[in-house]
């Protein structure tokens, strides 16, 4: 075959079969590369999580992460929700994530924020009138991360730490008692404000008893029960992203 030939044959086949590559996706911080590259006409939606040790899932590995867990359950279902961003540490309060956001100084919205503080307000006895001002301000911080869009933001309930193993020996019904407290002032805000509020707290205390569902310290939870907090909540995300 002629060398012009040779060329217009080989740019056929490149007109016909052309190669297309998709970007790759970079692993996200503390954790592997677990989402997948978005689908045609499917853009990734990209998800921020804040919190406390709930959040990133103390004792647990990352990719048990409860809003992790959720990210592939919404996959898994044709949503591409990505692995969140996480601002969350063990033991922050409502004061603390609020200087810790601060500090992290993010310039970027998102499709998706949500939202899981306060054991710790309730576990140093904090007051509760000081929580419902710090959550309300967190309430509006995450409102602001969605874009000024308080239908893309999602708050899930206190667990009950008062029914795991680490709380035998002191007043569980008093934990329990508070918990309930602290989680009807953060529905009241989240109603006020037009935020979705999920219940995973009786989750949580059905957990009492199988210690399948914590980690090793007895105060966490284990993937096994975090999957289940996913689960509460990906119906009401399939609403807010629809």
């Amino acid at each position: 075959m002629s060398k012009p030939m040779r060329f217009l044959f080989g740019l056929l086949l490149l007109l016909a079969f052309g190669c297309t590559s998709a970007p790759v996706a970079p692993a996200p911080t503390g954790g592997p590369a677990t989402t997948p590259l978005p689908g045609p006409g499917q853009p990734g939606i990209e998800y921020l999580a804040l919190g406390d040790s709930y959040t990133i899932g103390e004792g647990a590995a990352a990719e048990d992460r409860w809003g992790v867990q959720l990210s592939r359950q919404a996959q898994a279902q044709g949503l591409n929700l990505l692995t969140p961003d996480i601002i969350a540490r063990t033991g922050w309060t409502t004061a603390e994530l609020q200087q810790a956001i601060r500090a992290a100084n993010v310039q970027k919205t998102y499709g998706l924020v949500s939202l899981l503080i306060g054991v710790n307000n309730q576990y140093r006895g904090l007051p509760l009138a000081a929580y419902r001002t710090e959550f309300r301000q967190l309430l509006q911080t995450a409102v602001t991360f969605a874009g000024g869009r308080s239908g893309r933001v999602i708050v899930l309930s206190i667990p009950d730490w008062g029914r795991s193993p680490f709380a035998r020996g002191r007043d569980q019904d008093k934990i329990s008692g508070e918990i309930d407290q602290f989680n009807a002032v953060a529905k009241e805000e989240c109603q006020q404000a037009g935020v979705a509020y999920v219940d995973i707290t009786p989750l949580t205390r059905s957990a009492a008893g199988d210690m399948s569902q914590f980690t090793n310290d007895g105060l966490h939870y284990s993937g096994k029960q975090m999957a289940l907090w996913a689960q509460q909540a990906l119906p009401t995300v399939h609403n807010l992203l629809k």
